[in-house]
């Protein structure tokens, strides 16, 4: 890309079909915000429903919203609509709980699908060495509940031959958080299936951000927060998915009484619901969930095809402008669109100090340590002179390029 002048980037914003957007949220005046991958912004939409829900279904309807407002579903669906930006049919996808307690309950219910100890038993979880360490320390969680059960860490090439006899998940981050990297879903799901392994993808990095498609990929069971490129507010709550076929035989490891048969029958014995609502467990958290919608219908009012072109061109400005202006930082996110997230990653050894004199000008990335900066490029309200500005307040403190 030739080096672009703002008044070029300011033609590009007006041009943009996704910028009426950008007023669906409440953005700081004189903030660049480059962390929507980390905490989405508020949609304009979200105070006034969660007014709604206190005022009138909480405040006045009190615990016959249940039913008459349909908290008692919304789980379900508010799980059915972001079912449609992962390529999920609605029965598939729950929202409950957080990213960490959902992948406990996926990982615990693949290896119990597996063979059963002293039968020719799957007893390894494969993971991404230098993953976001969360599921490295969900995976070992359950392999401290399970004895036969071990985690195996290798690194990314490495990971198809490391799939064997032995392996019972694959576990993976669809989008590497520190760089951006994509693994290739549909192929290295079938890698895992041709050894009798289950695929379990996380998609925190990806949902909301990039194309995901996972019954083209044949993924097995999924997890993804909601409050990162969802925009669902601090703390949303997560969703999982589990495809149609294993549902009858997976099983939570979470009994509660939502994720019961008969909930409202207050058996002392419990029996699992049918299809996705035996991944279930306490009460959701209907604020949270109320919230989450909004920020999942805002992400359903765009384009799709157009949400991907116009992040894979943030990163083309970016990365040329930073290249040009400020070349002492190397980039660590793959060119190539196909092979990576929405967000971009530069190493310098200062990263930390560059980071939060960012901060205090008011362009909001973050730092992964030990020397990465992070951008988020979230297509609904990023705009391509944002872009601009923040490569120019890099140059100003790490110095232009030589």
């Amino acid at each position: 890309m030739a080096d672009i002048t703002l008044a070029e980037v300011r033609r590009w914003d007006k041009e943009d079909s996704l910028r009426p957007l950008r007023a669906a949220f409440r953005l700081p005046p004189g903030v660049i915000y480059l962390d929507g991958n980390s905490l989405g912004p508020l949609p304009r939409t979200t105070p006034r429903r969660l007014d709604a829900v206190v005022r009138q279904e909480w405040g006045h309807g009190l615990i016959r919203s249940w039913q008459e407002a349909g908290w008692i579903d919304a789980p379900a669906r508010v799980g059915g609509k972001i079912a449609r930006l992962i390529g999920a049919a609605p029965e598939e996808v729950v929202v409950a709980d957080s990213t960490s307690i959902n992948l406990f309950k996926l990982l615990a219910a693949s290896v119990r699908l597996q063979p059963a100890a002293g039968t020719g038993a799957r007893r390894k979880i494969l993971i991404e060495a230098g993953s976001f360490p969360t599921d490295r320390h969900v995976a070992d969680g359950v392999a401290a509940l399970l004895p036969d059960v071990e985690v195996v860490a290798v690194a990314p090439a490495a990971l198809p031959g490391a799939l064997d006899a032995a392996t019972s998940v694959l576990l993976l981050c669809d989008v590497h958080y520190r760089s951006g990297v994509r693994h290739d879903m549909a192929a290295l799901t079938r890698a895992a299936h041709a050894v009798g392994a289950l695929a379990v993808w996380d998609l925190s990095h990806s949902a909301g951000a990039v194309k995901v498609d996972l019954h083209a990929a044949g993924a097995d069971m999924a997890v993804g927060c909601g409050y990162k490129f969802l925009n669902g507010g601090p703390g949303a709550p997560a969703f999982l998915y589990v495809a149609r076929a294993l549902q009858a035989a997976a099983r939570s490891p979470l009994q509660g009484w939502i994720g019961h048969a008969a909930p409202f029958g207050f058996s002392e014995f419990y029996a699992p619901a049918e299809g996705m609502g035996r991944f279930l467990a306490g009460t959701p958290g209907v604020l949270g969930l109320a919230a989450l919608a909004c920020g999942v219908d805002l992400m359903l009012t765009a384009d799709a095809a157009a949400v991907w072109q116009k992040s894979a061109r943030l990163f083309d400005l970016f990365a040329a402008r930073m290249s040009r202006r400020c070349a002492g930082l190397q980039l660590i996110t793959p060119a190539d669109a196909r092979l990576r997230g929405s967000h971009i990653a530069f190493r310098y050894d200062g990263a930390e100090a560059v980071m939060a004199a960012l901060i205090a000008e008011g362009v909001i990335g973050d730092f992964r340590p030990p020397d990465v900066l992070r951008f988020g490029l979230t297509p609904l309200y990023t705009r391509y002179e944002d872009v601009w500005r923040a490569v120019e307040v890099i140059a100003e403190i790490v110095g232009p390029a030589k």
